[in-house]
């Protein structure tokens, strides 16, 4: 044992006790082990929301990998991408993820696969100078509970995380409502108990619906409801109207004087709720009725999956003239099947119906007809309530011209006004009646051009430096190409301390305004010159506005009152009673075939995606979609300054580090003289190369 010892403290053991180390060093790093991914979108982390996703799995989620091995690049470095994330989301998980990869070389490992659904994808290979093609598997499975679902044909590692994560949340969301949810929802019904006194019909049965409808739901979602009832003090009906939105009543009665009472049903959770339909309104009969009892268990379940769960139906407002859902060019069909996979749209036509409570997010794209103050004033009290509102107008409506010289005449072009202005207008947001004109533009072949090229002055290209380098829509995007927008004035809402503004997507500084003659011709605009080119600047096309908002109206344009003489009912907010989310871009084409392509992969495409994704409360998935996407581009004003930086990279980085090697051999050399001079002055000697 002395000899051992000694024989360890010895230079002699240096060498084992060294590869020693090496091996217990890799036998840990086996178990744990420590990454850091320096790439700015941090293309190989897990996002929070995937993280939040495997960390509160109730049950067993089972991941089956079923992907050919050793194939050419680029299809074996998807392989493994696959297997480092399939580490990071085990790493993050608890106990109920687990994850298999299948040898695809055995025949029942196809049958699995195939029993899956998946199927094999023919690939390009080069092998011995030859090109050929082979077949191979590369999918993957999912398993939870009695769900199963596959992601397919996984050439590219492209936003993979993104596909996996929201194949899991659909998965648990379809499974449980609740599924992952911490603490308990509240139901609360708030019912002055004086309006009994009123003869108001089904006010008696009131309490007994809502709980049997609770009972229901709430046996459905894991019992994670509690339910109470409130009768409000008369010095507490305001601060709930103002805080819950809920409806406000005043009665006169001859004896028992004047009173102040709250009727409503609002389900919370956390610091979020939602306002169940539940009023009173004025009968056809001249009497007053409790509303929306028939369909309260609906709407109750409407409401939890909105205020619990990641919200999958968004409203999209139809009537004057909208983008239809049914065009593929001209309307908004694209935009429906980019948002597809997640949400679906529900068409409400404003003239006939309310909002539905349950929705947190309206749309609006290209109106050319005027809304009326009836139909804004449900928009605006929708915003107020804490919905979000995302809007896509245009500037001017376009007229093309019929009859046998339509060939020959160019469209015109009439400003609209459809009343969102009113609404936008009271939190200091206005709309242009212009398009914006940028010199850093889309350029196109040309026949026509001096030189082949035409630029497309009404197509701006922002680069990233125009984009928002901090919010979730734009962090990763490098480019976006927009159409015939509007510029957007938000200087007033920059003033109110409430809002909080984000500029999106701005011009360059190279931009100017079209304002008259308003032309779809390329060869009709040119450049400004002289003092209307010093007067170039930078506009906003593209901006976010978050925060609590004003009404834009001092009350409702219908107020007929909605109740005898002796009762009267106000539900009018003047201000945002939870926070909202206001969009806005001065094209609507940016929800047409015109910009969004088939397969949604268009920097364009990705950028209305993540505002989608953003205003229903996804910001995870924002910067999830966009990991890993080659999507920076050439910020080159010409081809002579694209043609100097490619031979840049392909030469001049070469001929930098040879000349940097060149420099340090002098250094090296200069350093070896002064130290012979310093210590043999005598040595003639060449110092060695």
């Amino acid at each position: 044992m002395k000899k051992f010892i000694n024989y360890l403290k010895s230079p002699k053991s240096d060498v084992a006790l060294f590869i020693l180390v090496l091996i217990l060093a890799n036998l840990v790093g086996h178990r744990a082990f420590l990454r850091c991914d320096v790439t700015a979108p941090k293309s190989y982390s897990l996002s929070a929301a995937s993280k939040q996703v495997v960390q509160t799995l109730e049950e067993p989620l089972s991941v089956k990998v079923f992907f050919t091995e050793n194939l050419p690049s680029p299809y074996n470095q998807v392989e493994q991408y696959i297997r480092d994330l399939l580490v990071e989301y085990k790493a993050k998980a608890n106990k109920n993820f687990s994850y298999e990869f299948f040898n695809m070389k055995d025949n029942a490992n196809e049958r699995i696969a195939a029993n899956y659904g998946l199927s094999r994808v023919q690939i390009q290979q080069v092998k011995n100078n030859e090109v050929g093609f082979t077949q191979a598997w590369m999918g993957m499975a999912f398993d939870y509970q009695d769900s199963k679902e596959v992601l397919d044909n996984l050439t590219t590692s492209d936003g993979l995380e993104y596909k996996i994560t929201t194949t899991i949340s659909k998965m648990i969301a379809t499974t449980s409502t609740l599924s992952g949810l911490k603490g308990e929802v509240t139901l609360t019904l708030y019912a002055s108990s004086a309006l009994s006194k009123f003869n108001i019909a089904g006010f008696k049965d009131l309490e007994a619906t809502v709980r049997d409808a609770y009972k229901t739901v709430n046996a459905k979602n894991q019992n994670k409801i509690s339910f109470q009832t409130i009768d409000p003090a008369s010095g507490d009906v305001q601060n709930l109207i103002s805080s819950y939105g809920i409806q406000g009543i005043n009665w006169q009665d001859p004896q028992a004087g004047a009173g102040t009472g709250a009727l409503g049903l609002v389900l919370s959770y956390g610091d979020n709720f939602r306002l169940v339909p539940l009023r009173m309104a004025r009968t056809l009969f001249g009497g007053n009725a409790i509303t929306g009892m028939d369909s309260l268990e609906e709407n109750l379940e409407e409401s939890l999956k909105s205020l619990v769960s990641k919200t999958q139906e968004i409203g999209y407002i139809t009537g004057h003239g909208v983008k239809a859902l049914d065009d593929d060019q001209e309307g908004s069909k694209r935009l429906q099947s980019l948002i597809s996979d997640r949400y679906s749209f529900k068409e409400i036509d404003l003239r006939e119906d309310d909002i539905p409570a349950g929705l947190a997010s309206i749309v609006i794209a290209g109106p050319v007809g005027t809304f009326e103050d009836s139909e804004l004033y449900k928009i605006d009290q929708f915003l107020l309530r804490g919905g979000n509102l995302i809007i896509f107008a245009d500037a001017f409506e376009q007229h093309n011209p019929e009859g046998q010289m339509a060939y020959y005449q160019q469209p015109t072009f009439t400003p609209i006004s459809s009343g969102l202005e009113k609404i936008l207008g009271a939190n200091g947001v206005t709309l242009g009646k212009n398009w914006v004109l940028d010199k850093n533009c889309f350029v196109q072949q040309s026949q026509y051009a001096a030189d082949g090229k035409m630029p497309i002055y009404f197509a701006p290209m922002l680069h990233r430096s125009l984009l928002d380098k901090k919010n979730p829509i734009t962090r990763n995007l490098g480019y976006v190409i927009f159409l015939q927008n509007s510029a957007i004035d938000i200087s007033g809402a920059q003033a109110d301390t409430g809002i909080k503004t984000t500029v999106l997507a701005k011009s360059s500084p190279q931009s100017w305004l079209m304002e008259k003659n308003i032309s779809v011709n390329p060869t009709f605009i040119s450049e400004p010159t002289g003092e209307a080119a010093a007067k170039m600047k930078s506009e906003n096309l593209a901006v976010l506005l978050e925060g609590s908002f004003k009404s834009a109206f001092s009350e409702n344009p219908d107020a007929a009152e909605a109740g005898n003489d002796t009762v009267l009912i106000n539900e009018h907010l003047a201000r945002s009673v939870q926070s909202g989310k206001i969009f806005v871009t001065g094209s609507s084409l940016l929800t047409t075939g015109q910009l969004i392509d088939e397969a949604g992969t268009q920097p364009i495409a990705l950028f209305v995606r993540n505002v989608i994704d953003y205003m229903n409360g996804e910001e995870d998935l924002c910067t999830m979609r966009t990991k890993g996407l080659s999507l920076n581009a050439l910020k080159a004003r010409s081809a002579a300054s694209a043609n100097i930086a490619k031979y840049f990279n392909q030469f001049g980085l070469v001929v930098l580090v040879v000349l940097a090697g060149f420099i340090v051999w002098q250094v090296r050399n200069a350093r070896r003289r002064s130290i012979r001079m310093e210590y043999n002055p005598d040595d003639t000697r060449e110092v060695s190369k």
